[in-house]
Formats: C-alpha cells, sequence, structure tokens
C-alpha cells in the first residue's frame, strides 16, 4: 500500500503561512472542544490541509509510473559507462500537465556512480529518461534489485512512494593493462618469425621454414652442405618458430595474493599477465590455457589457439577472488601431471612467501620440471626497492630499511634455490611484471626448450 508523504515544500508553505498569519485581520475566536482559538489559525490550517489532500490525490499512484533500468552488460574496471533509467506512464489515467518522479535505485557504492537519485519531468502518457556516469572501482558481478519510486502532486506539497522489485545484472571485467606491450612483443616476434634481425639478437626458432642465398649476417652453421653443393653458391636453412605449442597459467588465488602493491592486489597484476601471454601465444599460433587455484582447482579453462582466448579468460576470471586460504600446490601439480603430458611452458603465478615455497612449492617442483618448462613469477612490492636505498638518519627509518633489506634477501635466496632446481624465476615490479612474463616467454619459444 502506498501512504502519502509530506514533501520539503510543505514545511516552506506552512512557515509562509505563518507570517501570513500575522497580516490577516482579526477574524474573532472559534472554540474547539472548549478551547478558543484564533479564527485566523483555523481558517489557514483548513487551507494548508485542503491543498495537501487535493495535492495528494492528484498526484498519480507510483505504480502508474513503468521504469526500465538500461546499462551494458559488462563494463571494464575504471572506465566510464553509462547507466540510464526510462521512464513512462502505465496508467491510461491521463493527469493534466508533467509530473516530477524522482528515482533511487540500489547501486553498488563500488560503481561510482555519479548519483543513484533523479528526478525527472514525466508528461502524461508520455516517457522521458535520466542518464547518469559510472566508473567502476571494484570487478564481479553487480545484481541491482531494487528500486524507489516517488512521485509529487502539481502543488509538491505531497509525495507517494514505493519500492519495488527491478532484477538487473552487470558484469564489471578485469582492465587489459598490458595491451600496448602485447602488441609490441607480438610485432617483435612475427618480425622473427619472417627471418629478420631482432633487437634481442636471438634466433628465429627450430622449425624448418625453406632454403635461401647466404647473406654477411647470417651463421655459418645453418649452411646446407647439400644444396650448396648442388647449386654452387652457399645455401642456408631458415626456421621459424614452432607453433601449436602449449602455455599454461598457473594462477595462485589463495590468501597470499591477496596483498596489496601499488594500491592493487596481487591477483590483479597476475590476471594482467595472463591476458598479456594469451594474447602472444594465440597471436603466434600457441595454444594457451589457464588453471586457477587455491585449496583445488577453481577455474579450468582448457588450452586453445584461438584469437578469443584473452576473451575467454577475461570472461570466466571476472569474478574471481582470492581465497582466505593457503594454497594446494600438490593438487594442482597433480591435475597437471594427469591432464597434460605434453610438454609446455607452465607459468606459475604466486608470491614468495618462505612458508610456502619450502613446504609445498619445492617438494613438488621436480615433479613438474622433469616434462615441463616451469616459470614462477611473484610481483616485487617497489616500496621495498625503496626503503632499502633510503638514507634517513632517525630511528623509524633506519628500521624500515633493516627490514627492507631482509625482506628482498629472503626472496633472492627463496629465486636462487628454485631456479637451483631448474625454474625460471621473474620477480618483477607492477609495471614490468606482465612485459617479464612476455619475454619469458618468447626467449623460451625462440631457444627451442618447448
Amino acid at each position: 500500500m502506498t501512504w502519502p508523504l509530506p514533501a520539503p515544500r510543505l514545511a516552506v508553505v506552512v512557515a509562509l503561512a505563518a507570517v501570513v498569519l500575522a497580516l490577516l485581520p482579526d477574524l474573532g475566536t472559534v472554540r474547539l472542544g472548549g478551547l478558543a482559538v484564533d479564527g485566523r489559525f483555523v481558517l489557514l490550517n483548513l487551507v494548508l490541509v485542503a491543498a495537501a489532500v487535493l495535492d495528494g490525490l492528484a498526484a498519480p499512484p507510483p505504480g502508474a509510473v513503468a521504469v526500465e533500468r538500461q546499462h551494458p552488460r559488462a563494463v571494464t574496471l575504471d572506465q566510464p559507462a553509462a547507466i540510464t533509467w526510462e521512464v513512462s506512464s502505465a496508467s491510461r489515467r491521463r493527469w493534466g500537465s508533467a509530473r516530477r518522479v524522482w528515482l533511487a535505485d540500489q547501486l553498488p557504492p563500488s560503481l561510482h556512480a555519479a548519483a543513484r537519485r533523479v528526478m525527472v519531468r514525466l508528461p502524461a502518457r508520455g516517457s522521458a529518461r535520466a542518464t547518469v556516469e559510472m566508473r567502476p572501482h571494484r570487478r564481479g558481478r553487480f545484481t541491482p534489485d531494487q528500486l524507489v519510486v516517488r512521485t509529487s502532486g502539481p502543488l509538491g506539497l505531497v509525495h507517494k512512494q514505493r519500492a519495488r522489485s527491478l532484477p538487473g545484472s552487470l558484469k564489471v571485467l578485469p582492465p587489459f593493462r598490458s595491451a600496448r606491450e602485447a602488441e609490441l612483443s607480438l610485432r617483435r616476434a612475427r618480425i622473427l618469425e619472417v627471418g629478420l634481425r631482432s633487437a634481442r639478437g636471438r634466433g628465429g626458432g627450430t622449425e624448418f621454414d625453406s632454403l635461401r642465398e647466404l647473406t654477411p649476417d647470417d651463421e655459418t652453421r645453418r649452411i646446407d652442405w647439400s644444396a650448396t653443393a648442388r647449386s654452387s653458391r652457399p645455401i642456408v636453412r631458415t626456421y621459424r618458430a614452432e607453433r601449436n605449442q602449449t602455455v599454461l597459467f598457473l594462477l595462485d588465488s589463495g590468501r597470499t595474493m591477496a596483498g596489496r602493491v601499488d594500491g592493487l592486489p596481487r591477483m590483479e597484476y597476475a590476471m594482467d599477465g595472463a591476458m598479456l601471454l594469451a594474447e602472444l601465444a594465440t597471436g603466434l599460433g600457441d595454444r594457451m590455457g589457464l588453471l586457477a587455484f587455491d585449496l583445488d582447482v577453481t577455474v579450468t579453462i582448457e588450452p586453445s589457439a584461438r584469437r578469443s582466448q584473452r576473451a575467454q579468460i577475461t570472461e570466466r576470471l571476472f569474478d574471481l577472488e582470492p581465497a582466505l586460504a593457503e594454497s594446494n600446490y600438490r593438487n594442482v601439480v597433480t591435475h597437471v601431471l594427469a591432464r597434460y603430458r605434453r610438454r609446455s611452458l607452465l607459468v606459475l603465478a604466486t608470491e614468495l612467501v618462505p612458508e610456502a615455497v619450502d613446504q609445498f612449492l619445492l617438494p613438488v617442483l621436480p615433479l613438474l620440471i622433469r616434462t615441463h618448462v616451469v616459470v614462477v613469477a611473484a610481483v616485487r612490492d617497489p616500496d621495498l626497492v625503496h626503503w632499502t636505498t633510503n638514507t634517513t638518519a632517525d630511528t623509524d627509518g633506519a628500521f624500515l630499511r633493516a627490514s627492507a633489506v631482509a625482506a628482498l634477501s629472503r626472496r633472492e635466496e627463496l629465486a636462487a634455490r628454485l631456479r637451483a632446481q631448474g625454474a625460471v624465476v621473474i620477480d618483477a615490479e607492477p609495471g614490468r611484471f606482465a612485459t617479464a612474463l612476455g619475454d619469458a616467454y618468447l626467449d623460451a619459444k625462440a631457444v627451442g626448450r618447448l
């Protein structure tokens, strides 16, 4: 049931009526229940009550207003998007002029909408719309399901209000922060494929492509002596990078990946690295897959060479959050060894924590390295590097510097132990993390380790 509500304008009218009361001529007194009341006071109150009642009766019921919420199905984190409310009259009753309609939507604060309450002027049997901008600051799925509609009469003295169910769904996807780096790396890798010199000075792959005449820049070990003897000119073999190889990204979604670096959880940087690798691998004809795990494997994206694989990874990971539990490396290693027996590049995105590395990762790492090329990648906090070079002389600064030096020493020791087992270790700051993953993939591909 809809009950009338006094509007702020009614309070203003009552205040003005108090001033008018002093200006009216004396109308005598009126006895109400044995009390003598000023006639002017009774007259003004009767007028105000009558105006409020008539205004409330003239106000259209909230149920007579149809509202539709319009927004994109999916938006990208920290990118602007628009949300629109389409308001129309759902009643056959015709009112004389436009009415003001207020909407209060149940939008989560993390969407950072410019306004969650809007007012539109709705003409009789017409429609109107209101649009506001939002800029989501947290990824995931949002399901606003309630909307409050408030209407008013022609005088604006009385409101009618009702809450209604208006379910909706909005996905906020993780941004591809390293899109430019991925494009540059992909161009460079394609230059390598056609046999041009690379700024990194590496070979062009291990799969035979064609024969051509020797040039001054060619290595003598590339000479094909049989073809040289037949043509009486020096002939060399050219090679291209192998295709249809497999890159498997192992995303640690355990407790340690919830730690924040430069204002973002470590998992955000790991997801960005996964998208960069997907763009690179599928662009070069390789297969990219992903496993996310904490206590168990929670997300499985099978390896594929489709160019839409990055979009598939984004779609599957948009609502993944770190679990408040220690990750079980043994489970994910067992899963990988059972399902992926072909030699692959395994990229494990995790955090270099002494307890986790010593107790869980190092014991199972040899099982992976026997078959696969393993890259262990972690995000280094730039504040650690800053405090190791801090030269402040106060006590707090000295303690911070000592702690930072100790923390970096532990990370370097863990990285050295992982390298001794045969893994490639990346411990890069946020701005370099995704690019370092791409370089590690291109290095393994260029020297034929896969």
